[in-house]
């Protein structure tokens, strides 16, 4: 099983400090393909196992993270466990024989302490998969076909390079490089509508983290909100970005591009929130929901 397999390379190469893909394919009786496959997925669960090619190259472990197996630290040990268990919930490792084995060895406990669901409330389990096609082309370095539908409700296709996966503010973006635009996009995976992994693949490259939306420029907003808000405004801000007045009220203060997310954003909390600045923002937050009442008045 590939559960007791990524154990048994983790603890080889702990015990004997490295080994080539042919060495561990011979060992464990499965192709080098295979063994490659393995040390992707160990390597994208956090391990800091990495191949070295050359003369006296193969497969090892950082040697700034472990040099031998009794002079883990409790935190390292912790971490590889933590490491494993991501893997498992991750589906990548149908069990959790791995966890008690390396449990066992390190006499650390192994708690289940994380359940993870990519998908949303009656998706059937349809963003897991997305999730995991797109985990793999980003590990395996290949391109991706998507049809996406942007904050303007246009679906379009297009070709991405996959770089990144990024967890942020309740939601799952894919970090990539997208050969129509020629430039850097971010994409929200609940609007890929639909994907396929192709066969092409492509020479990783570093993703700008200066701005989190390549092309947009933030402004600073400032929003007041009602004590009855205090779960919504804990919830969607960071706490260092929010004051509370003497009244008990809260104001808000956080750079974001003003686009169309923000104005439905904004919408959604109703006549709770008061657009303090800029005063453009009023303005068309006020014409989009004349707009809404135009459209349903009686």
């Amino acid at each position: 099983m590939q559960e007791s397999r990524l154990f048994k390379i983790v603890y080889h190469l702990l015990d004997k400090g490295q080994a080539t893909a042919p060495e561990l394919a011979e060992k464990f009786e499965v192709s080098v393909r295979t063994i490659y496959r393995d040390i992707d997925a160990l390597s994208g669960a956090g391990i800091p196992i990495y191949a070295e090619v050359g003369r006296n190259g193969g497969i090892r472990l950082m040697n700034d993270f472990v040099l031998d197996k009794a002079v883990l630290s409790e935190e390292e040990k912790q971490e590889i466990l933590t490491a494993l268990q991501t893997i498992h919930f991750t589906k990548q490792i149908s069990g959790s024989q791995t966890l008690q084995k390396l449990s066992a060895i390190f006499n650390l406990s192994s708690e289940n302490w994380l359940e993870v669901d990519f998908s949303r409330w009656g998706n059937e389990g349809t963003d897991n998969e997305k999730f995991e096609l797109l985990k793999s082309a980003v590990i395996r370095q290949k391109c991706v076909k998507i049809a996406y539908a942007n904050s303007y409700g246009v679906i379009s296709e297009r070709v991405v390079q996959p770089l990144k996966m990024s967890y942020k503010s309740m939601a799952w973006y894919l970090k990539a490089y997208c050969t129509e635009k020629q430039d850097y996009r971010i994409f929200k995976l609940t609007r890929i509508m639909e994907l396929e992994v192709l066969t092409d693949g492509f020479i990783k490259r570093s993703f700008p983290e200066v701005d989190e939306k390549p092309g947009t420029t933030c402004k600073m907003i400032r929003l007041g909100f009602p004590q009855s808000m205090l779960y919504r405004v804990y919830d969607e801000f960071d706490k260092k970005r929010v004051s509370r007045r003497e009244d008990g009220d809260f104001i808000v203060s956080v750079e974001m591009p003003v686009d169309e997310w923000l104005i439905g954003h904004l919408l959604s909390f109703g006549t709770q929130v008061e657009i303090i600045e800029p005063a453009y923002l009023k303005e068309i937050v006020a014409e989009r929901a004349k707009k809404i009442y135009e459209k349903y008045k009686i």
